[in-house]
């Protein structure tokens, strides 16, 4: 592990420059670029003074733990294709029902509908990227299109279907997919 990187990097995400760090830990401006650039080691006593003037410790400073993923590609999603209903359901964010929201990518053919979905608590919202939608709940119907946004609490039976097609967002939280 580099210390000196892995301090710098610390530094530069509050913001702070050298020698602002160095006042704050009572060191000298010339030992943090030292320390920064692997060329002085600092004493366990010196480097808590450090990490605390960063906002960390030294467990979490050492915790070599990988970070959850953050960015999801196309390969990362999960398809899942009803031919009987007419769309695609691709979870864009995998494992998100684990979540308190759950957003998916949804492109429902010609004649297609999504799955009906009963009253639960939460909230669902939608962003139509192409095409065209109703969006049924309980006895309203509403047209939504492309570049057009919908958001419901789901206390009532809802579901949403199209004539000509559409590619959607949406995001239900908590998870109900």
């Amino acid at each position: 592990m580099n210390i000196g990187s892995k301090i710098r990097d610390l530094r530069v995400q509050k913001s702070l420059t050298q020698e602002e760090l160095a006042n704050r830990t009572e060191l000298s401006k010339s030992f943090i670029s030292q320390l920064e650039r692997d060329l002085t080691s600092p004493s366990i006593a010196t480097l808590q003074d450090i990490l605390q003037s960063l906002g960390t410790n030294l467990a979490d400073f050492f915790n070599e733990t990988c970070e959850e993923q953050v960015v999801f590609s196309k390969d990362d999603y999960f398809e899942k294709t009803d031919p009987e209903l007419k769309n695609k359901i691709e979870w864009i964010i995998p494992n998100a029902q684990k979540n308190m929201m759950e957003p998916i990518l949804m492109t429902l053919e010609a004649g297609g509908s999504c799955f009906p979905d009963n009253p639960h608590e939460g909230e669902e919202f939608g962003y139509i990227l192409s095409g065209s939608l109703t969006l049924h709940l309980g006895a309203h119907s509403y047209r939504v299109k492309k570049g057009e946004s919908f958001y419901f609490t789901p206390d009532k039976k809802h579901y949403i279907s199209t004539k000509s097609g559409a590619t959607l967002i949406w995001v239900s939280s908590p998870p109900s997919f």
